[in-house]
C-alpha cells in the first residue's frame, strides 16, 4: 500500500519529474566531455592547461556571487508569475552554451561559452531545483511531500549516474550501430564464443582498466613525479622526500577525496583538470569516476542515511 501510495503521489509531477530526468541526464554528459574540449581549445597540444582551471575558479567565484541575489529573485518572480514559466526560463538558460560548442570549438568560441555559461549557472544553478520543489509543495498535500521530496533527490543522483554512463558508452553503442565498416574484419578465435562469456570478457576488461587506474594513483613512482612537477623538479630535503614521497600520503588523501565526494555526488571541474594534467586522464575515465562517485551517492542516501535517520 505504501509504494502504491507513493505511486499515486507521483502521477501529478510526470510532466516536471520527467523534463527535469532528461535535463540532469544531458547536463551530466557534457561534464567529462569539456575538459577534453577546453584543455584542447585553450592549450592545444597540452595535457594540462593551468588557463581553463582559472578560468572555472572565477567562473565559480562570479557565479557564488551574484546567486546570492538572484536566488531569492527568482523565487519571488516564481511567487508573482508562477513555477512554469520560471521552470521554462531556467532551464533554457542551459542550451545556449553547450549549442555555441557544438557549432564551433574555436578558442574564441570556448571563451564565448565562459561568459556564457557563468550566465547561464547564475541563473539556473539551484534554482530550478528550487522552484521545483516549490511546485511540489502547490500541488501534493503536507504529509506527503517528504516522500515526494526524496523522489526528486533520488532521481537526482540516478540521473548523474545514467548521464555519466551515457558518455562512457553512448558514442561506441552510436558508432558500432549505425558506422559502416570499410574493412573486411579478419577471424578471430574468440568470435564464436556465447553471449555469456563475451559479457564476463567484458567486465573482465573494465575491471583491469580501472584497476590499472587505481594502482596508478596509488604508486609510488606516479607520487614522486607528481611531487617533481609541484615542487618544479627541484631537490628536496630528505625530511621532505620522506613527508610527500611516501605513498600512505597520496593513499590517505585518495580515501579523503573518495569520502567528501560520496556526499557531494560529484566532483569540481577543478579536480577533473588536475587528473587530466597528473595521469592524463579522459573523457571515459572521467565519466568512470563520476559514476562511481554517483553510485555510492546513491547507496549513501538509501542505506546509510536511512540508518541514521532510523537512530535520530
Amino acid at each position: 500500500m505504501g509504494w502504491e501510495s507513493s505511486m499515486r503521489e507521483l502521477r501529478p509531477l510526470v510532466h516536471l519529474l520527467l523534463p527535469l530526468c532528461v535535463h540532469w541526464i544531458a547536463e551530466e554528459m557534457t561534464v567529462s566531455v569539456l575538459v577534453d574540449l577546453t584543455t584542447r581549445a585553450l592549450c592545444p597540444g597540452l595535457s594540462t592547461c593551468s588557463e581553463a582551471i582559472y578560468i572555472n575558479g572565477i567562473q565559480q567565484t562570479v557565479v557564488g556571487i551574484f546567486k546570492m541575489v538572484v536566488l531569492p529573485v527568482l523565487g519571488q518572480l516564481a511567487d508573482e508569475y508562477g513555477r512554469k514559466p520560471l521552470l521554462l526560463l531556467t532551464v533554457s538558460t542551459t542550451i545556449v552554451p553547450f549549442a555555441l560548442l557544438a557549432i564551433n570549438e574555436s578558442k574564441a568560441s570556448v571563451y564565448a561559452y565562459y561568459v556564457i555559461r557563468t550566465i547561464s549557472y547564475i541563473i539556473s544553478q539551484g534554482s530550478i531545483f528550487c522552484i521545483s520543489v516549490a511546485y511540489v509543495a502547490d500541488v501534493v498535500d503536507q504529509s506527503k511531500r517528504a516522500a515526494v521530496f526524496s523522489w526528486i533527490t533520488g532521481l537526482f543522483s540516478a540521473a548523474h549516474v545514467l548521464g555519466n554512463a551515457l558518455a562512457r558508452f553512448l558514442p561506441e553503442v552510436y558508432m558500432y550501430l549505425f558506422l559502416v565498416e570499410t574493412v573486411k574484419p579478419t577471424s578471430r578465435h574468440d568470435q564464436h564464443s556465447g553471449c555469456l562469456h563475451k559479457a564476463f570478457m567484458i567486465v573482465e576488461e573494465r575491471y583491469n582498466s580501472m584497476r590499472h587506474a587505481a594502482t596508478i594513483v596509488l604508486s609510488r613512482t606516479t607520487a614522486e613525479r607528481i611531487t617533481d612537477v609541484v615542487l618544479g623538479e627541484l631537490e628536496a630535503s630528505p625530511l621532505k622526500g620522506s613527508v610527500l614521497l611516501h605513498s600512505q600520503t597520496l593513499k590517505g588523501m585518495s580515501l579523503v577525496s573518495f569520502y567528501y565526494e560520496l556526499g557531494m555526488s560529484g566532483t569540481s571541474s577543478v579536480l577533473l583538470y588536475y587528473l587530466k594534467s597528473a595521469f592524463g586522464f579522459n573523457k571515459n575515465q572521467f565519466s568512470e569516476i563520476l559514476m562511481m562517485v554517483g553510485i555510492g551517492s546513491i547507496v549513501s542516501q538509501v542505506f546509510f542515511l536511512g540508518f541514521l535517520f532510523f537512530l535520530l
